[in-house]
């Protein structure tokens, strides 16, 4: 295992040599949360620690960059074509996006290329559901259960265990992590085949199922307007081309640093928050337990989503 290169304190800009790559990094002493004095250079050295159980899920992605230039709670704005210049060790990926042409993400396959989008400005990374071989066949599915104002955490725990539970009987495994800002993200590792439309269309036929089984806890309204209120909002829109969630280990633009982190179904029912999960602290959690998401790595075990289409 490669040990994490060390991010200076004490000065703003340097040149660091990164698995055999030059990195340029800048503004260290930058601060990135202002009321928990965690600067850019923190940040940074957050990302080279958990590089080694990070990279595997972000590998061979295209990724679209959400810039933060001031911060946690400054302005930001989404990129997706990798910028000029750039190191030529960093490699692309051309997605054909109709009338707006192909565009070339930057993938990250590397602690270089992890530090060098993070130095961007970068706080969460955003990966593209498929592989850049196959851009429109993705290996998972997901549910994001996001709570709607004023509902409590402890309902979006109760929604992604029923939704387990759904998924358990059609013998579909599932994994569950954190999304470090209010709700939890649920994941199923599928055999690559089906479009991005076919999963969108499974994801969507299954969420609007549970949500009838159990409307007076979940809803699939996606417009806000007629949402019904206490409701978590089991969204299965995020399976649309072209829409991205914070990865894993991605650390949040809040005020707690909170980051996007997996957990056991164990872990859930015993009761977990969000801030349970920040930067200051996942990185001996990964230390002592490991990636809890490895399997959704692996080929064996992933759900064949064509026998159901």
């Amino acid at each position: 295992m490669k040990v994490p290169p060390a991010i200076p304190t004490d000065c703003d800009d340097v040149t660091l040599r990164v698995d055999d790559k030059d990195v340029r990094l800048t503004n260290l002493r930058k601060l990135f949360w202002q009321e928990r004095a965690i600067t850019k250079g923190a940040l940074l050295q957050y990302y080279a620690d958990v590089a080694t159980v990070l990279l595997p899920h972000i590998r061979d992605r295209a990724m679209v960059m959400k810039r933060y230039p001031q911060g946690a709670s400054g302005e930001f704005f989404f990129m997706k074509r990798a910028p000029s210049p750039r190191p030529a060790w960093i490699r692309t990926c051309a997605i054909d996006h109709g009338s707006k042409g192909t565009i070339d993400f930057p993938v990250i396959d590397d602690r270089a290329s992890l530090l060098w989008v993070i130095n961007l400005g970068c706080i969460d990374l955003n990966q593209w559901y498929a592989r850049c071989d196959a851009t429109n066949q993705p290996d998972y599915v997901h549910f994001d259960l996001d709570p709607g104002a004023g509902v409590p955490f402890d309902r979006v725990r109760e929604t992604a265990l029923v939704v387990k539970e759904a998924l358990d009987a059609m013998r579909i495994r599932s994994f569950v992590k954190t999304t470090g800002s209010k709700g939890l993200h649920v994941s199923v590792p599928i055999v690559r085949g089906p479009d991005q439309k076919d999963v969108w269309t499974f994801a969507k036929a299954f969420a609007e199922e549970v949500g009838r089984r159990y409307p007076r806890l979940m809803t699939t309204q996606y417009r806000i307007a007629k949402r019904p209120a206490g409701r978590v909002l089991v969204d299965y829109n995020q399976n649309a081309w072209g829409r991205t969630l914070a990865s894993i280990y991605s650390v949040r633009p809040r005020p707690e640093a909170s980051v996007s982190t997996p957990i056991g179904w164990d872990e859930l029912e015993r009761g977990v928050r969000i801030e349970d999960f920040t930067i200051a602290d996942v990185p001996a959690r990964v230390a002592k337990l490991g990636d809890l998401w490895k399997p959704i790595l692996a080929s064996r075990g992933r759900f064949d989503l064509g026998t159901l289409l």
